[in-house]
């Protein structure tokens, strides 16, 4: 499976009334990382065709970010999607090595110009798989 990774740095903005990463946050910091790992591996042709909506977030809170701290965000795709969805895998680690928060998110593709769902095809799919 091809990964992407994004470093996120825990900004005061980031920061709940009980010091550390809101739970809104880590959802804005999921969808920031599956875009910028469409944007890196699809070809602009996709990009220029299609968009991805989020259809569902399953998100385990392990354990709390503080003020300044940095995870790395590793996503990937396990395997093939079935029709218009797209399953995607992502785990926050910390510079420990333990993870602070996994998510499992499922996108659907819409056509751009008709804002219609349209199956996802093995070529849209083949930048996120395979070796």
């Amino acid at each position: 499976m091809k990964e992407y990774t994004l470093q996120l740095t825990a900004t005061p903005d980031s920061i709940d009334e009980l010091g550390h990463v809101n739970n809104a946050v880590w959802v804005q910091w999921i969808q920031r990382v599956a875009t910028a790992h469409w944007d890196a591996a699809a070809p602009q042709s996709h990009k220029d065709a299609y968009i991805w909506v989020v259809v569902r977030h399953e998100i385990d809170y392990l354990r709390a970010l503080g003020p300044g701290e940095s995870v790395t965000a590793r996503t990937w795709v396990a395997e093939a999607p079935q029709g218009a969805k797209f399953e995607r895998f992502m785990e926050f680690t910390g510079d420990d090595g333990r993870v602070h928060v996994r998510a499992r998110t499922i996108w659907a593709l819409l056509d751009k110009a008709s804002g219609r769902p349209m199956r996802v095809t093995a070529e849209v799919v083949a930048p996120f798989l395979g070796g």
